[in-house]
Parts: structure tokens; sequence; C-alpha cells
């Protein structure tokens, strides 16, 4: 039973995919609050680009 547990906690094979689940995660969540960010000012400038041909 203990060579199971320590084989168990020695096993790292999965970890590079958590990794980078982590990272494209991460990534996703800084695209979302930088476009939630830009928004109302790509918003403003497009308003106002619509005015002017107007």
């Amino acid at each position: 039973m203990r060579q199971l547990v320590s084989r168990f906690l020695g096993d790292q094979s999965g970890a590079t995919a958590i990794e980078y689940c982590l990272i494209a995660g991460s990534i996703a969540l800084m695209i979302i609050v930088v476009v939630q960010g830009i928004g109302p000012q790509l918003a403003a400038t497009f308003a106002a680009i619509t005015g002017s041909l107007n």
C-alpha cells in the first residue's frame, strides 16, 4: 500500500496538461477583461464615425 501511494504521489504525467489548461484559462480571462475595458471606448468611436457619416 505504501508503494502504491508513493508511486501515485510521484506520478507527474498529467501535470503538464493541467499547467497548459491553467495558462489557457488565465489568457482567456485576461482577454475578457481587456475586451470589456476597451468595449465602451470602441462603441463611442464607432458612434462618432457613424455620426460623421450621416
